[in-house]
């Protein structure tokens, strides 16, 4: 059982991941859940008893630390999802779509200048 646990987090590491790199807001903020999620999953499947339950396990209880932990963590993402949300909708007020665009000044000023050019 605890194969299977350590799989599921790590699939939904990797699609979190996916997900933050892409160009649209939406799927950047869902990413962000889903990284929250593994996160929250990864904190209490360390801080329980091997093969007992995160919030009573039978030979002795589990640790609350990271049930502490995941509870704040909880509240954060909560918080920065509804920032997330705002930019987003703002985004989509301003342009239309939510896709990010490249940033043009940042790739001249990131190139060098020529050398006869000064």
């Amino acid at each position: 059982m605890s194969g299977v646990i350590a799989v599921v987090i790590g699939i939904l590491f990797a699609v979190g991941s996916y997900l933050l790199m892409e160009r649209s807001v939406t799927r950047v903020i869902l990413g962000f859940y889903v990284l929250g999620h593994a996160v929250n999953i990864l904190l209490l499947y360390a801080g329980s008893a091997p093969g007992a339950p995160a919030f009573a396990g039978e030979q002795r209880p589990a640790d609350p630390l990271p049930q502490a932990f995941v509870l704040t963590s909880i509240v954060i993402t909560l918080g920065t999802s509804v920032l997330l949300l705002a930019l987003a909708f703002r985004s989509y007020l301003e342009d239309g779509d939510d896709e990010v665009q490249d940033d043009v000044e940042d790739g001249r000023v990131g190139r060098p200048e020529p050398e006869g050019s000064t």
